[in-house]
């Protein structure tokens, strides 16, 4: 009888090799995902065991407002991001590539940046409104900034790069036949845009519109600016100005709904059908040059677009850097020193955590496990698509139960440390909200180790863990390194979950930023704020180096 190699074990041989060792890694996977849904678990359960909403006064009009607010910015989001992404996909005109590549880096100005920026710009006192006022008169009235156009303007600038990438991808990966034979028949390139190529491209779209619609239900920091009060804001100062878990839970739980919604929305706009081409998949669209005033108008839109989300806010804030620098070194100031460790220091400890979580659920996947794990995994990746008001609560409620336990058995000296903040609550929601990113960038890594490979070393008597340490990790070491740094990155830029969690003295550079914006002290606040961006411009930088993104250049 002949007995195939180790690298070339039958199938059902390796699944049997890989099962080795499962129960205890299958039992983390578990364990992980346990963890990271206990925020909303505690949330939707608090909400139950309250008997009802305890709802403060005015919460009709912040459920309002966050209606309308998600259906402006998601409706602005979608035609500018769409309408973008068309024109880089489907024309060739002047600056086009760099262009293309201009358009995503707004990812990297957080919404609470662009908002003081824009309010400084154009407020009363700002450089546009002066000038309005110096030409047309004093008489002129102050412009309506502070509202929720102002709100809906900043967000749409800082979040339209969800639908402009995924759409585009979309347009990138369409086999051309389907609109060339609209255009064939008559149809104008609108037209064959309207009835061919956007219903191919529906579910990338609504992708990106349910984390448009996330990212807008997660703020309360930049809606502040503007004095729009929505339901995330209400859980911001409820459990500020009064420390009211109840209440907080009880407004949580609205924001919680809202997401299901979303997602429930996403669902039926993407549908039952299924979108399948023929000819040519991946070849992509061939672009049409667009020649005279259309190329300029299209060079224009697009510039217009990167220069007022990115260029202009960029600009300004090296400017109000320089000047801070030239009138008193701000690294002299302690607190920046402070504020910078802190960020850094909380960053890398949840960059840590979030890899190795993601390390275990990929490995113990590849040992295999029945659907149970394989659910449990998924579960861990769902608190990016959970509001971050949701999680901060959730954590918060947590920590609640822990310090009437901590009564409970005497421990009186510790009751409140827990739930009035703590670096600890910090890093259980950070782990809760970056784990997905982490294990996505670590599952695409594994997911290039052929079975064999593993097969075979298990084979030669390597234990489950000697395959992760001396086979698997040094295989996927691009992975792992990228998904520290995105975490690493997404935490920097983090505020709701910092503003709400954070201990008496604790303060990050995004909290630093934004108190120094609320208060109006532009200068001070541009060289945190700059750090924040350039550290954000590399997982920006990661994204469009992505194949499936170079291909849509």
């Amino acid at each position: 009888m002949t007995v195939p190699a180790p690298g070339l074990a039958r199938p059902r041989t390796r699944r049997r090799l890989l099962a080795a060792g499962r129960p205890g890694w299958s039992a983390a996977v578990l364990v992980v995902a346990a963890v990271i849904a206990s925020p909303v678990v505690a949330v939707a359960v608090g909400a139950l065991l309250q008997g009802g909403l305890q709802l403060p006064g005015g919460v009709g009009g912040m459920v309002a407002t966050t209606l309308a607010l998600t259906v402006l910015v998601a409706l602005g989001t979608s035609v500018l991001g769409t309408g973008l992404a068309w024109l880089v996909s489907v024309h060739e005109f002047p600056g086009r590539r760099v262009l293309s590549w201009l358009l995503v880096l707004p990812l990297a100005v957080p919404a609470y940046i662009l908002g003081f920026v824009f309010l400084s710009t154009f407020d009363y006192a700002g450089p546009v409104q002066t000038g309005l006022r110096s030409v047309l008169g004093d008489d002129l009235g102050a412009l309506p900034v502070r509202s929720l156009g102002g709100a809906t303007i900043v967000l749409v600038l800082t979040l339209y790069p969800y639908v402009y990438l995924l759409v585009r991808a979309a347009f990138s990966d369409l086999a051309p036949t389907a609109y060339d034979a609209a255009r064939t028949l008559g149809a104008s390139p609108a037209r064959a845009f309207r009835t061919v190529l956007l219903p191919l491209a529906r579910p990338s779209l609504a992708a990106g519109l349910a984390l448009v619609t996330m990212e807008v239900l997660t703020d309360f920091a930049t809606v502040q600016y503007f004095n729009v009060r929505t339901v995330s804001v209400g859980v911001y100062l409820v459990w500020k100005g009064s420390f009211d878990v109840a209440s907080a839970v009880s407004l949580a739980s609205l924001v919680l709904l809202f997401a299901v919604a979303v997602l429930a929305a996403e669902r039926a706009l993407r549908g039952d059908a299924r979108y399948h081409q023929r000819g040519g998949r991946g070849r992509g669209l061939e672009r049409r040059r667009l020649t005279g005033g259309r190329a300029v108008a299209a060079t224009g839109a697009c510039g217009t677009v990167a220069a007022l989300a990115f260029g202009l806010p960029v600009l300004r804030l090296v400017t109000w850097a320089a000047a801070a620098v030239a009138e008193e070194n701000p690294f002299t100031d302690t607190r920046f020193a402070d504020h910078l460790t802190s960020s850094v220091l909380v960053a890398a400890i949840a960059a840590t955590t979030c890899v190795l979580v993601s390390v275990v659920l990929a490995h113990a996947l590849r040992l295999g496990g029945g659907p149970w794990v394989r659910a449990a995994a998924q579960v861990t990746t769902f608190g990016y698509a959970v509001p971050g008001a949701v999680v901060g609560i959730g954590v918060l409620a947590l920590f609640s139960a822990a310090d009437r336990l901590l009564q409970a058995l005497g421990r009186e000296d510790g009751t409140g440390i827990l739930v009035t903040g703590s670096v600890l609550g910090i890093l259980l929601a950070y782990v809760v909200r970056f784990t997905a990113p982490a294990y996505q960038a670590v599952d695409a890594s594994f997911a290039r180790i052929p079975p064999t490979v593993s097969a075979s070393a298990l084979t030669l008597g390597a234990g489950p863990g000697r395959l992760l340490g001396r086979v698997h990790l040094p295989l996927a070491r691009s992975g792992v390194a990228v998904a520290l740094t995105l975490v690493i990155v997404d935490a920097v830029k983090e505020l709701p979950l910092v503003l709400l969690l954070r201990p008496f003295g604790f303060t990050t550079l995004s909290v630093w930023v934004y108190e120094l914006a609320s208060e109006n002290f532009w200068e001070r606040a541009a060289l945190p704020a700059l750090l924040i961006v350039l550290v954000a411009v590399v997982p920006v930088a990661l994204t469009f180096r992505n194949p499936a993104t170079r291909h849509a250049r």
